[in-house]
């Protein structure tokens, strides 16, 4: 665990992204690993934000996101977008990440303007769940020491159902509220992709022991052109539907403070358990 003090906030890691030929190119601290690799959501996030700092600002909204962790990202990053199509209305653009030469990750960006539409259908409603002050912590776990990876110590946690990590639980899901540490992360897209994926995986709850787990693909939908919360917390949802053989695909979701639908995901994990 790194101390507090030597952490780099989110905000500080993005603008020290510095430009290379046809990409970016970023140092990433060790308060921001999982294990011995970066941290998968925020992989992510600095594929998003190589996006906009290579491609500037003429994308329409954000809507999908398509992302393989094909490799460990360790410590200095390239990454290369590249727009592989444009239409009037969507854009489709890929990200290849490069860990000492190697594809770590591959994420493509689907963006797209909005239409009218006579449909309007959500099916996901926001949990009955109590408010951010009657919740305990999640992270720090039940004797309030620290016992998340260091990228979770950048995100004030509550837990608002289900159990927590570890816990030999006979349901494998996680309800949580989250919020950056950094308050110059909490109002921006990259900022909300980088906390999409810090819940760890559902089925550790049911987990009796520590175990190692690694995250295969991650895919969601940004269901709001320009998503908002207030205060910068989000309540975050992640189920494990089905778990076997070694791997385990689960439900993600995530709505703001007054119950708006704003993500929603899958993603298969390597479990080794």
């Amino acid at each position: 665990m790194t101390d507090t003090d030597t952490r780099m906030p989110l905000s500080d890691l993005l603008s020290s992204m510095t430009p290379i030929d046809g990409g970016a190119r970023v140092h990433i601290t060790p308060d921001w690993l999982q294990g011995r690799a970066v941290y998968g959501g925020l992989s992510v996030a600095l594929s998003l934000q190589a996006t906009q700092n290579v491609i500037g600002d003429g994308l329409p909204p954000l809507r999908s996101v398509q992302t393989s962790f094909i490799g460990p990202a360790t410590s200095e990053v390239d990454i290369y977008p590249q727009v592989v199509r444009q239409g009037k209305s969507t854009a489709f653009v890929t990200v290849d990440m490069y860990s000492d030469d190697k594809l770590a990750a591959r994420t493509t960006f689907c963006f797209g303007k909005a239409r009218e539409s006579r449909l309007a259908i959500a099916n996901h409603d926001a949990p009955a769940v109590p408010s951010v002050d009657a919740c305990g912590a999640f992270f720090e776990g039940r004797d309030g020491r620290n016992a998340g990876p260091n990228f979770a110590q950048h995100f004030n946690s509550r837990l608002a159902d289900g159990g927590l990590p570890v816990a030999a639980a006979e349901q494998p899901e996680f309800t949580v509220w989250l919020q950056h540490k950094d308050p110059a992360s909490r109002e921006s897209l990259v900022g909300l992709t980088a906390l999409a994926d810090a819940l760890p995986p559902a089925a550790m709850a049911c987990f009796g022991e520590r175990a190692p787990i690694s995250t295969m693909t991650w895919m969601f939908d940004v269901l709001q052109a320009a998503p908002s919360t207030v205060d910068g917390w989000w309540l975050c949802r992640s189920s494990a539907e089905y778990t076997e053989d070694g791997y385990s695909a689960q439900a993600m979701t995530i709505w703001n403070t007054v119950g708006e639908l704003v993500v929603i995901g899958r993603q298969n994990i390597a479990i080794f358990y």
